[in-house]
């Protein structure tokens, strides 16, 4: 049986034109035995169409549609389709996630042009769960993205120190929202603060997981930081639990056996969002593993822990407001790779109005930036 479906439009080697959705066109709705998917874009743009399972996912990536400020919510009715997601996925492509109430096989798809631009029409066909299982599969490198350009690091000077700054979440995972504001947008604001503290040290050299509102894989972020030869990566989130109570920066260090309820939370959401991206994590056991060096990591596993320990010290010195439990361990991917010490820093909670003031403000920012400079340079000498 066919393992994916992928269809492209051969538009010739020059660039693709920004496109884009028009949702008076567009509807997703139950037919008889049936779901009908409609799309009206302004251009024919180059475009491939998958099944993921667990939870059953409809995947369609779109080659220069633009996913920018676009609410489809009213385009979606009936029974058979739950749920729609769509935003940026990787330079230049974005990503439709529709999910599956049930297993349903794309039975009819094509492309064609129209008086206002382009039709996308799909149709997908009920199936036995054992059919949409064997059926259901990411492309090869489907969950790939072209890395942000990571500059090399120089050879011939010995004393340069590589810093990954990961700013969580990105294009079609805006991760935690509250009060109009998303976790992916303020932490890329936040990382690129940090770095603008850090460039300026002679000896550091910073990289950035991504710089533009991008969604990058978890395991994509540990493949740019060893690209990069890091010598310490931070990933930095501001995430938001159920209870409003949580409140304070905390640094947590990898952890496979944590029993803390509120790091379990936490990294079951952060991983789910790879999942319910469209990520098929399952084809990623292998490179998990191989990071997973026990050798390696008696080393760099230390100097994370130091390293945080750092962190909290340098954040009360500048008053930052702090967790009441502010070192955690949680098994979260972006911290599993051994051969650079990492942390994951929760700098606030957006589910807290007293962080949310805080993460808004410049000069709030500004104490935690300051705080994580200080700590990144005391580490690096």
């Amino acid at each position: 049986m066919i393992r994916w479906l992928c269809l492209l439009i051969c538009l010739g080697s020059h660039a693709v034109a920004q496109a884009f959705v028009d949702p008076d066109r567009s509807r997703i709705q139950d037919g008889w035995w049936r779901l009908e998917i409609e799309l009206g874009l302004s251009d024919i743009v180059p475009y491939r169409i998958f099944t993921l399972d667990a939870p059953r996912r409809l995947v369609i990536d779109f080659e220069g549609l633009d996913a920018e400020n676009l609410d489809l919510s009213d385009i979606l009715s009936g029974d058979r389709a739950t749920a729609l997601r769509f935003g940026p996925f990787q330079p230049g492509w974005s990503r439709m996630v529709i999910d599956l109430s049930e297993p349903l096989l794309v039975d009819k798809a094509g492309m064609q042009r129209s008086p206002e631009g382009a039709d996308l029409n799909i149709v997908l066909k009920r199936a036995s769960p054992a059919e949409f299982a064997a059926a259901a599969g990411a492309p090869d490198a489907a969950g790939a993205i072209a890395p942000t350009q990571v500059p090399e690091r120089d050879r011939h000077v010995a004393h340069d120190f590589v810093v990954v700054l990961d700013p969580g979440h990105g294009g079609i995972d805006p991760g935690a929202e509250r009060s109009g504001i998303n976790e992916a947008d303020l932490m890329l604001t936040f990382a690129n603060e940090v770095a603008e503290l850090l460039q300026g040290v002679a000896g550091i050299k910073v990289v950035l997981t991504r710089d533009r509102d991008v969604f990058v894989p978890l395991f994509t972020r540990m493949s740019i930081a060893r690209a990069a030869k890091a010598d310490l990566f931070i990933s930095l989130h501001a995430d938001a639990l159920a209870e409003d109570a949580a409140t304070g920066a905390s640094i947590y260090t990898l952890a496979t056996d944590s029993q803390d309820r509120a790091a379990a939370q936490l990294v079951e959401r952060h991983e789910r969002d790879d999942l319910l991206s469209g990520v098929d994590l399952d084809a990623q056991g292998d490179r998990v593993a191989t990071a997973l060096m026990d050798l390696a990591r008696a080393e760099t596993g230390p100097a994370g822990q130091r390293f945080a320990d750092m962190l909290v010290r340098a954040m009360t010195s500048e008053g930052v407001r702090m967790n009441s439990r502010p070192r955690r361990e949680g098994a979260f991917a972006v911290l599993s790779a051994a051969d650079f010490p990492s942390v994951l820093i929760e700098v606030g909670f957006l589910s807290s109005a007293q962080d949310r003031a805080v993460l808004t403000s410049a000069e709030g920012r500004a104490r935690i930036a300051r705080a994580i400079a200080a700590a990144v340079i005391a580490h690096a000498r």
